[in-house]
């Protein structure tokens, strides 16, 4: 089983940047694929990135692509998303979500086991 606890959420400015953390127990981290999503007020929740159990592949919306950077350091049990060039339209609640073992990442949220509790993204113009 997978526990996990995002960070790093906050108010900033259009054009800013802020770093995500999605720190996780459980010992098959490291062998689990990561994906954030992000759901806004009276909106179904959307998928952002994702990235497979090793670090090799990433995946990207093409709303974040070129601005938003997902990796991983499984020694620190850590998943981190840089996101930059913040838009308004980036404001939500941002969630990490686990899916394993050996997997690839999934746009899907229904190909997730195990889910945060969510950091607020707030981006303003």
């Amino acid at each position: 089983q997978v526990q996990l606890v995002e960070s790093g959420g906050g108010l900033v400015q259009a054009g800013g940047s802020l770093r995500l953390s999605c720190t996780a127990s459980g010992r098959t981290f490291s062998s689990s694929a990561i994906g954030w999503f992000r759901q806004a007020p009276g909106k179904e929740r959307e998928f952002v990135t994702a990235i497979n159990w090793s670090g090799a592949r990433t995946y990207y919306a093409d709303s974040v692509k070129g601005r938003f950077t997902i990796s991983r350091d499984n020694a620190k049990n850590t998943v981190y998303l840089q996101m930059n060039a913040l838009k308004p339209e980036d404001t939500a609640v941002y969630y990490c979500a686990a899916r394993g073992p050996y997997s690839s990442g999934s746009s899907y949220s229904k190909d997730y086991d195990y889910w945060g509790q969510g950091t607020q993204v707030t981006v303003s113009s």
